[in-house]
């Protein structure tokens, strides 16, 4: 395979609120007063996009710098900061903030979702215009999100309470349609979609609320990217970049073996392998690297954690040959030391209460933006 290298970018969702983790609602005046970030339904977050890129180096910058600009604007208003986690941690989940009352959209969201979608996330896009490798990588990577899943678990709690699951906001967010098959064609994506959208159980062409989609400006029909969408917030940039270097190394070995199809070297119908992916994604929410998850290609039953080692040892090769290499090697140190749910909930095991495992993380994600920036930033030209 010739030296390939895909063209990435994110979809960063954050809180806010005060230095003592409680989360309080400022898009509203955020997107007033600072170009680049986006309303979501409810206040209490707030969205920005990088720009694709196909460098790592410009992406860690794209990640760090449009956090320091909204950190020194939250400063001005008072003792606000970006809150980590990927659910209402500490409290707040009894009532939803409407962030512009009037968008119907927002409406129908609140009405029929309530504040199960106020969480805050990562999407990872990849881009691949051709819409039958597209479809094909979509299969791949639905069938491991779970994978991602584990890697970047960050919601064990709930009003102040631990949930039981490492991502608590992928067990209580509302994946929908309740059915999304393997799409085995770009043609039989464009007709579900548009029987879903005559049926009404999507709104619009946004309203496909699963682990992966493909994305384009004029979906169904015109699509040029992969969206991963399972991942929960990471907040640190690094090991956000060692875990889309995996994706993207793992979609060109796909490439480079169209056989790694699950359609093709998987003994399960697309029925059973929709079927165990979902199982899979129940049981990588609960225990995220621990999880006893089954291998779509032979049913095996193997830990999470072993997985990702072995795609690892897979697609380090691959990295190695396109250059970003460099960027998948913190993965290990991610599977030895834990996600940050798994970390949190390591201090909460020893008495630390959830408040205290917030504001050190809080301190932590803004310690290390800083240090990023001086270090690397600087030296990347924009």
């Amino acid at each position: 395979m010739k030296k390939m290298v895909l063209s990435k970018g994110f979809e960063i969702e954050m809180y806010t609120g005060t230095s003592s983790g409680d989360i309080v609602g400022l898009s509203d005046k955020i997107t007033a007063s600072l170009d680049g970030f986006m309303r979501e339904p409810d206040s209490r977050n707030v969205e920005y996009i990088t720009a694709p890129s196909r460098s790592y180096e410009q992406l860690l910058c794209g990640l760090v710098r449009p956090r320091l600009k909204l950190r020194q604007y939250l400063s001005q208003l008072g003792d606000y900061t970006l809150i980590p986690g990927s659910t209402l941690s500490l409290g707040g989940s009894d009532r939803f903030f409407r962030s512009d009352p009037s968008k119907e959209y927002h409406e129908y969201i609140e009405k029929t979702y309530g504040t199960k979608v106020v969480t805050a996330s990562v999407h990872i896009n990849i881009g691949i215009d051709d819409p039958e490798l597209l479809m094909r990588a979509c299969r791949l990577i639905r069938i491991e999100a779970p994978l991602f899943l584990a890697l970047s678990a960050s919601s064990p709690f709930l009003d102040s309470k631990a949930t039981g699951y490492h991502s608590t906001r992928w067990r209580v967010f509302p994946q929908t349609p309740t059915d999304v098959p393997l799409f085995v064609s770009h043609n039989h994506h464009i007709q579900w979609v548009e029987s879903q959208l005559a049926a009404g159980t999507m709104q619009n062409v946004r309203h496909l609320w699963t682990s992966v989609r493909p994305n384009g400006n004029g979906r169904p029909y015109d699509l040029n990217r992969l969206e991963l969408r399972i991942c929960d917030l990471v907040t640190d940039p690094i090991a956000l970049l060692a875990i889309t270097a995996l994706l993207e190394a793992r979609l060109l070995q796909l490439i480079g073996n169209p056989n790694l199809d699950p359609l093709v070297q998987s003994s399960f119908s697309p029925e059973e392998l929709v079927s165990i992916t979902t199982k899979n994604e129940i049981a990588a929410a609960t225990t995220s690297l621990d999880a006893q998850l089954i291998n779509w290609q032979d049913g095996s039953i193997i830990r999470a954690r072993d997985w990702i080692a072995e795609i690892y040892e897979q697609v380090l090769p691959v990295a190695k040959e396109h250059g970003f290499s460099c960027f998948l090697s913190p993965l290990p140190k991610i599977l030895q030391k834990g996600n940050e749910a798994q970390q949190w909930l390591q201090l909460h095991a020893v008495g630390i209460s959830s408040r205290s495992a917030i504001i050190q993380a809080i301190n932590t994600t803004r310690e290390r933006e800083i240090e990023l920036e001086d270090k690397l930033c600087p030296q990347i030209v924009t």
